[in-house]
């Protein structure tokens, strides 16, 4: 059917069929992405909750590329840098940090999304269009052929219906990748809020500190 079909359904099945494999690349690629980044947070965060001061945390952690350990050097390095300030003014800034780095990594987890939605919202019109196309030039030999014999009809309309079926082939894993991983990346959201929490616990347990000032304990 692909052979015998017209040159614009065949260019429409064909970018199906690449929106097909783009989707289940990105899927797999966020899968693997989503578990280790998950797996990574769980595990920084587990020291967050045991650690007894920032700088504890961050001797734990060493210097690792996950996002608690960012958050963790990100709130160290704040409180080197800000020496001598007002507790207050220092759990500003660092909850301030917390909440850009926050953003980021959703940010980041986040790519590929959108060329998932894309893919599923308009793949079903795309297949539309080739099954439209399909069916006028089935009609066109009609007219030719001056014949409506099921048997000159029905070739054309097949080819035009293929291009309906890889439309709903392309956007149904689409959507559905699309849900599964909006829910794991709220859920990864929410790792890295937690994490941003304890931080910030760890930043007030160091300022309520008389005996040890907190540019020191984040050493």
């Amino acid at each position: 059917m692909f052979l015998n079909a017209d040159m614009i359904v065949q260019a429409v099945m064909i970018g199906l069929v690449f929106a097909s494999l783009v989707t289940w690349t990105v899927g797999l690629a966020k899968a693997f992405e989503l578990a280790a980044a998950k797996r990574r947070a769980c595990r920084g965060i587990a020291v967050l909750q045991a650690a007894r001061s920032l700088g504890e945390a961050r001797q734990q952690l060493g210097e690792d590329s996950d996002i608690v350990s960012k958050l963790v050097r990100t709130a160290s390095a704040e409180a080197n840098l800000s020496g001598g300030a007002s507790s207050e003014a220092l759990k500003e800034r660092v909850s301030w940090l917390m909440e850009r780095i926050e953003v980021g990594a959703g940010r980041h987890v986040g790519r590929g999304m959108g060329l998932l939605a894309s893919i599923g919202a308009t793949a079903p019109f795309v297949g539309l269009f080739g099954t439209v196309w399909g069916i006028m030039n089935s009609f066109i030999g009609i007219s030719n052929a001056h014949t409506t014999n099921l048997a000159v009809v029905a070739p054309g309309i097949a080819e035009a219906l293929l291009a309906t079926a890889l439309g709903l082939f392309a956007a149904i894993p689409a959507v559905v990748i699309y849900n599964v991983f909006a829910r794991a990346i709220g859920g990864y959201r929410a790792q890295v809020a937690d994490a941003g929490a304890l931080v910030m616990r760890l930043v007030s347990r160091d300022t309520d500190r008389g005996s040890m000032p907190l540019a020191r304990a984040a050493e």
